[in-house]
């Protein structure tokens, strides 16, 4: 079975730092890009960061600078490491890994961890 667990959310005022964690079991983690995503109150989800199985990432604009996603592939986990936090990063934070192997994708998706950014 296969299980995807965010956890590391919170309260933190705007300027402060916060660092997700995303456990993953039940795969074959070292051969999944993992992905972070976030979604606001009325808003769309949208794609944070994410890093392959080579350890390539990306961000989105809104957070370069600012975010820094690693993995450790011997604890099959994946963080997101947030400095300088803003207001309009509050949103609910999801975790999901996913493969492309020959044709054949999977995905899977954590319950989502709470980040509130507020003085």
């Amino acid at each position: 079975q296969v299980q995807v667990v965010e956890s590391g959310g919170g309260l933190v005022q705007p300027g402060g730092s916060l660092r997700l964690s995303c456990a993953a079991s039940g795969i074959i983690f070292s051969s999944y890009t993992m992905d972070w995503y976030r979604q606001a109150p009325g808003k769309q989800r949208e794609l944070v960061a994410s890093i392959t199985t080579v350890s390539v990432t990306t961000y989105a604009d809104s957070v370069k600078g600012r975010f820094t996603i690693s993995r450790d592939n011997a604890k099959n986990t994946v963080f997101l490491q947030m400095n300088s936090l803003k207001q309009e990063d509050t949103a609910v934070y999801y975790c999901k890994a996913s493969q492309d192997w020959y044709g054949t994708v999977r995905r899977y998706w954590g319950q989502g961890t709470q980040v509130t950014v507020s003085s």
